[in-house]
């Protein structure tokens, strides 16, 4: 549940970036206050990466500038040369005008690694729907919020409920393409006849090499593991 701000000390922003948006989330002592996350603009998509990493603290204190105009924050970032923005000689005309903005703000930029920064990453990525407000106004909206996997129901008292589920599908994905991938069979044929193989079988059915997944041979897999991992 969402809380409420209370002073101006212990606020933390997190902020991230990635090819689709930018996603922040705003906590004070450890509780949320507030999510905010919004598609990239066809001409932000040109963006350098430190460009958008920028942006996204950017947006995160325009939105969010009646709780941190007067506030000592912190703000996590993925993008560790974020931390020396201060004291960078060659800027940008875009980095200029957003510095302008920034120097009003009493902050700290600090790293947060992608992995442990879960909350605002998942914003950066989600598909263009509205869930913040939970209007439903048609099919459409329905099935834009479908495809994010939002379940609606009623309570008893005639309230609307949502419920997103973030799930990091890339191990299934795996698993669904190991086992039709010809490599694989073969390995899968000797382990029934009890023959020695390279290969073994993980208690979650997964075909692994030692302590290692194997990658089955497909090339939009593979790039979007790439991608992710990038």
């Amino acid at each position: 549940m969402l809380a409420l701000p209370k002073g101006q000390k212990g606020i933390v922003v997190y902020s991230d970036a990635s090819i689709k948006g930018l996603g922040c989330v705003l906590v004070q002592h450890g509780r949320v206050i507030a999510y905010a996350s919004k598609q990239l603009k066809p001409h932000e998509v040109n963006y350098l990466v430190h460009d958008l990493e920028l942006a996204a603290v950017v947006f995160a204190l325009r939105i969010w500038r009646y709780y941190l105009y007067v506030a000592q924050m912190q703000i996590f970032t993925d993008h560790k040369s974020l931390k020396y923005l201060m004291s960078q000689k060659e800027l940008n005309m875009r980095q200029r005008r957003w510095m302008e903005l920034i120097k009003d703000y009493d902050y700290v930029i600090d790293y947060h690694p992608g992995k442990a920064n879960v909350l605002a990453d998942a914003l950066s990525r989600k598909n263009k729907a509205f869930v913040g407000g939970l209007l439903v106004k048609g099919d459409r909206e329905l099935l834009e919020l479908g495809k994010l996997k939002v379940h609606l129901s009623m309570n008893s008292g005639g309230c609307l409920l949502a419920k997103l589920v973030l799930q990091f599908d890339m191990r299934e994905r795996i698993r669904k393409a190991q086992f039709v991938d010809p490599e694989v069979m073969k390995e899968m044929d000797k382990l029934e006849l009890g023959q020695e193989s390279l290969v073994q079988v993980s208690k979650d059915g997964m075909v692994v090499l030692g302590k290692r997944i194997y990658l089955p041979d497909d090339e939009v897999l593979k790039g979007d593991i790439l991608r992710e991992a990038h």
